[in-house]
């Protein structure tokens, strides 16, 4: 796990094609646009607007985190510094590198969360005690 900072988390731009005869948008994601080839994906929905998801860190893992549908807010940590970004646009993505701790919150009714992983589900990838993280970060 690299000494990675919030400054290395950034909002990419997906690109958009814009219909011009109104039939809708559509937006691509190549790898072209990710650091790291896709191993895995899935998405997050039907969250209730109290709960919370995420709550981890990775190792060695990196995410795109997409808001398809909706709104949630991405908290991300480095065992420092503490920022909350919203993610309510489906044309932007949060590219989070490994070793920065996250947690999802505050979804809107029918929010869905599309994660583009570059690995696949391991668990000893995780760091799932928030103590555990930042001592590993020193």
């Amino acid at each position: 796990m690299e000494n990675t900072t919030i400054d290395n988390v950034e909002v990419i731009n997906i690109p958009k094609i814009i219909d011009a005869e109104r039939r809708g948008n559509l937006c691509v994601i190549e790898n072209d646009i990710l650091p790291y080839s896709v191993e895995r994906v899935y998405y997050l929905f039907d969250v209730p607007s109290d709960a919370n998801r995420g709550g981890h860190s990775h190792i060695a893992c990196h995410e795109l985190l997409v808001a398809l549908s909706g709104s949630f807010d991405v908290v991300i940590k480095d065992g420092t510094n503490e920022k909350t970004i919203t993610l309510n646009k489906p044309d932007k993505g949060l590219l989070i590198v490994d070793g920065i701790w996250r947690e999802l919150e505050n979804f809107s009714s029918g929010a869905v969360c599309l994660v583009l992983a570059s690995e696949v589900y391991k668990e000893e990838d995780y760091i799932r005690e928030y103590s555990q993280f930042v001592e590993s970060k020193q």
